[in-house]
């Protein structure tokens, strides 16, 4: 792969614990030389390249850098064949012929975060469009020209999925490639209220962006699904009369897919922008996840600064988060609207 006449020559990728396994019995065992790097896990060096496995870990994954003139050489055949398990330049056509033709891909960000939207975003392709985004570089804040990549989000830290959606977004929105279906929390907590199930919730809004996707791309008549409910029927039933013409394909980890992968990073990068204006709103760095004891820190303190009622237009108010920050300052369920009286129900798919 090259760049305006300019090999690349640096790759960076986040890596799973069983990814990281994997990549260490290459290092260990393969005929590479082993090299000295402050904060690394492992490094090596081979010809013409050299991989380096930090030590940092982020929510169980490393940062592996992969640089050198041959760098493309070790990514290609060996890091994506036996650790990513991707094909991930420019050779999803090869290794299986029907990646580039024409189909869309969802997938979603937000579900599992207390604070912040749900977001949805279906995205499409086609071997244009691919080329498109396999050519395209920019300029990031270093004012260094780099290449868009475009993978699952989850292998990606939240600088690069803010600027890769951005970058994505802009070269996909002329060409009618992408549809996005945000619900705030307000609405959100309004939904969850009358629906009372998170994955009907969240194959309504699938179905929507889909419906909005194939609007503008009347042709398309595939879309691929990261699968979150145990059965297909779910999303099935939630699709409007566009999608129920089209082939949808769910399964899990389809992020493997590049309309997919796109759909990943946008709704990730919109996400994170809600996240970081929330922030600005309230002085307060917005945690991820709902699990971060900092998630409650936050909550508590707005709690005890705006009221009860600020969790209704921040947060999903049906998490049991809600009932421990409550808890903690002197607040009851009672003291919400009768939407944000709504607690987590199992699952009934």
């Amino acid at each position: 792969m090259e760049l305006n006449g300019t090999k690349r020559t640096s790759y960076t990728y986040e890596l799973t614990n069983d990814q990281q396994e994997i990549l260490l019995g290459i290092m260990v065992n393969g005929n590479y030389r082993r090299r000295e790097v402050p904060y690394s896990l492992w490094s090596i060096e081979g010809e013409g390249f050299n991989a380096t496995l930090y030590q940092k870990e982020k929510h169980g994954r490393r940062k592996l850098c992969v640089q050198g003139s041959r760098a493309e050489d070790f990514v290609l055949f060996v890091l994506e064949p036996n650790v990513l398990m991707t094909a991930g330049l420019g050779y999803e056509s090869v290794l299986n012929p029907d990646a580039l033709k024409p189909h869309a891909g969802s997938d979603e960000s937000g579900k599992g975060d207390y604070f912040g939207p749900l977001v949805v975003c279906c995205a499409y392709i086609d071997e244009s469009i691919a080329e498109a985004i396999d050519g395209f570089t920019y300029f990031n804040k270093n004012d260094r020209r780099v290449k868009l990549e475009v993978k699952d989000c989850k292998q990606m830290s939240d600088a690069q999925v803010l600027e890769a959606g951005r970058q994505l977004r802009a070269l996909l929105q002329p060409r009618g490639g992408y549809a996005v279906v945000k619900i705030g929390p307000a609405a959100y907590n309004r939904l969850y209220a009358k629906i009372r199930n998170v994955n009907r919730l969240l194959a309504w809004a699938h179905g929507s962006a889909i419906e909005e996707l194939l609007q503008k791309q009347p042709a398309c008549r595939k879309v691929v699904v990261d699968q979150f409910a145990r059965t297909e029927d779910v999303i099935k039933r939630a699709l409007k009369p566009l999608g129920r013409k089209a082939e949808i394909d769910q399964h899990h980890k389809a992020e493997s897919d590049l309309a997919v992968a796109c759909a990943s990073v946008i709704a990730r990068e919109l996400f994170l922008r809600d996240m970081l204006k929330m922030g600005e709103e309230t002085g307060l760095r917005m945690p991820i996840g709902s699990s971060d004891p900092k998630v409650r820190e936050v909550a508590e303190a707005m709690v005890r600064r705006e009221g009860a009622v600020w969790i209704m237009n921040h947060a999903k108010a049906h998490f049991q988060t809600t009932d421990k920050v409550l808890a903690a300052c002197g607040r009851s369920r009672a003291d919400l609207p009768t939407e944000g009286q709504v607690t987590s129900a199992a699952a009934r798919e």
